[in-house]
């Protein structure tokens, strides 16, 4: 246990530029029990325009696809950052809305930075497809396996993270696969509905 004197050396050595204290970033997945209400809702919204933005990559991926190898895998890749892109402007734009509604007032400089590393941090999630687009550019893989590996990618992805919100509720074993189970049927259902919108 840290004495009183190490604690405020860790807080002091771990303040930001503005003068406020934080401890080093957790990651979004796993926050520590003693995480603030603050660190929790910031780690959501980074989570939620992820998650936005994958199911977003996902639908455009399996949509084109479905076109066989004629596609030519730049255009591809600019057609995926063009509407991942929006999506996560979108966002950005309806964060800003929201909280001049709420708080009658502009975001200050903290929560505008806040807004834009969700948005930009959000664009990770394209990663993968967005490498394996530019290998297939260079003639090493065809564009159909490289939307292929993308959108495996992004599935794992979501997997992944709906797992662990499961994994993380006090929920007995038969209610968790319950609601996993609810969980990926809606994230069929985003995919196929945004499918039949490209």
């Amino acid at each position: 246990m840290l004495d009183t004197q190490d604690r405020t050396r860790t807080v002091q050595a771990g303040k930001t530029r503005d003068g406020m204290a934080r401890r080093d970033e957790p990651s979004d997945t796993r926050l520590p029990d003693d995480a603030t209400p603050d660190e929790r809702r910031e780690a959501g919204d980074r989570l939620r325009e992820r998650i936005y933005a994958t199911f977003t990559a996902l639908a455009i991926l399996m949509a084109l696809n479905g076109h066989g190898d004629g596609l030519d895998p730049l255009n591809v890749l600019l057609t995926l950052l063009i509407s991942v892109g929006g999506v996560l402007l979108a966002g950005l734009a309806s964060d800003l809305i929201s909280h001049m509604i709420v708080h009658n007032t502009v975001p200050s400089a903290r929560e505008f930075r806040h807004m834009v590393a969700v948005a930009s941090r959000a664009l990770t999630v394209i990663a993968v497809p967005a490498i394996m687009l530019l290998i297939a550019a260079g003639g090493a893989v065809t564009v159909h396996t490289a939307m292929t590996v993308g959108v495996v990618a992004l599935i794992v992805s979501l997997a992944v993270i709906a797992q662990l919100a499961v994994k993380r509720t006090n929920l007995s074993s038969g209610k968790r696969i319950l609601v996993l189970a609810a969980i990926v049927a809606l994230g069929v259902a985003v995919v196929a509905l945004e499918q039949l919108a490209h």
